[in-house]
C-alpha cells in the first residue's frame, strides 16, 4: 500500500468520523487530530486536543441534534478538503426548523493519517446570521443595500 493510498483511507475515517460523530466519540479524538493539532473557523482559533474538544463539546451543548454530512471529498498529498453540509436545530429562537450551514474543511495530515491543521470555511453572515430573529432581518437588509 502507498503512502498516498493509506492518507485516502485516513481522510475516508475521519470524513466517516465526522458522519458520526456523537458527544461520547469526544475521547477518540486522540485518533484523527496530533497532540498539538490547530483548529481554526470564523468564530474559533485554537491549538491542542483540549481546545479542539472543547469546541465540539461548545457544539453539542448550543444545538440540538448537530450533524455533519460529508457531500464530497478531495485528497491530494498530505492535504485534503472535505466538503459538507452540517445540520442541526437550534435550542433557542426556532427549535422546530432543521437548519443547514455548508462549508469545506482544508485539512493538513501527518503521516499517520492525523490532523496537523483544520481549517474550517463557510459563511457565517449568509449560513448563520441571516437565520437569527433580530439579526437576520438587519443582515438580510444590508445584503439587499449592497445588491443595488
Amino acid at each position: 500500500m502507498t503512502p498516498s493510498t493509506d492518507l485516502r483511507e485516513a481522510v475516508q475515517r475521519l470524513a466517516d468520523f465526522y458522519a458520526r460523530l456523537q458527544p461520547q466519540d469526544l475521547d477518540r479524538l486522540d485518533r484523527f487530530y496530533t497532540p498539538d493539532a490547530r483548529f481554526k473557523d470564523p468564530f474559533n482559533e485554537v491549538r491542542g486536543l483540549p481546545a479542539i474538544r472543547r469546541i465540539f463539546e461548545h457544539m453539542f451543548a448550543s444545538l440540538h441534534q448537530p450533524h455533519f454530512v460529508i457531500t464530497g471529498q478531495l485528497v491530494d498529498g498530505e492535504q485534503a478538503f472535505l466538503v459538507w453540509e452540517f445540520r442541526f436545530r437550534m435550542r433557542r429562537f426556532d427549535t422546530t426548523t432543521e437548519q443547514v450551514v455548508r462549508g469545506g474543511s482544508h485539512l493538513r495530515l501527518a503521516p499517520d493519517g492525523r490532523v496537523l491543521d483544520h481549517r474550517d470555511y463557510w459563511d457565517a453572515a449568509e449560513e448563520l446570521y441571516e437565520k437569527l430573529p433580530v439579526l437576520g432581518a438587519l443582515m438580510r437588509w444590508l445584503r439587499r443595500q449592497a445588491t443595488r
